[in-house]
């Protein structure tokens, strides 16, 4: 990528279009059929880290907390040409960095070998392999407009909670 370097940053929130378009090349289409809900979901988050190489936006992460309970990591995207590059893992990283006091760290992402290895090379276990296997988890999402429960619709919904690295 020539001289310069990737920067990660908790400094920057990406405009509109550019979280459209990192959205859209990971695949996420879910979330960019409604670019205002894209934009509040960035900004109510409660930390955005991201991913740049001069001017370009190459990934994303954020993370939505209480800052003391609880901290869900939301989103992770990094562009398709730089996945398994190591920028992936140093958005995970930064953006949970202030968390690190927090008791609960949760995610949710597809049933995918990738993710899998992915987290758990950052220290995430799978639910049902935690402690005793005693813990649930469960999960609500809203019906889509003019689509019937139960369809592809619902696994959209799912891939909006999911992560791309």
């Amino acid at each position: 990528m020539g001289a310069h370097e990737i920067v990660i940053s908790a400094d920057d929130r990406p405009g509109r279009e550019e979280l459209v378009e990192l959205y859209d090349a990971v695949g996420w289409t879910s979330y960019t059929t409604d670019p205002d809900v894209l934009v509040a979901a960035v900004e109510g988050s409660t930390r955005v880290v991201t991913a740049r190489y001069g001017e370009d936006l190459l990934g994303l992460a954020r993370v939505v907390s209480d800052g003391a309970s609880i901290a869900y990591l939301q989103d992770v995207l990094v562009r398709p040409e730089l996945q398994r590059e190591g920028v992936g893992r140093q958005l995970v990283q930064a953006a949970m960095e202030p968390f690190e006091h927090v008791r609960q760290k949760v995610l949710l992402t597809d049933d995918e070998p990738r993710q899998r290895a992915f987290y758990e090379s950052l220290g995430w276990t799978e639910l049902r392999d935690h402690g005793d296997g005693r813990l649930r988890a469960f999960v609500r999402f809203a019906e889509v407009p003019g689509e019937p429960a139960g369809t592809d619709a619902d696994e959209d919904l799912a891939d909006t909670a999911s992560v791309s690295v």
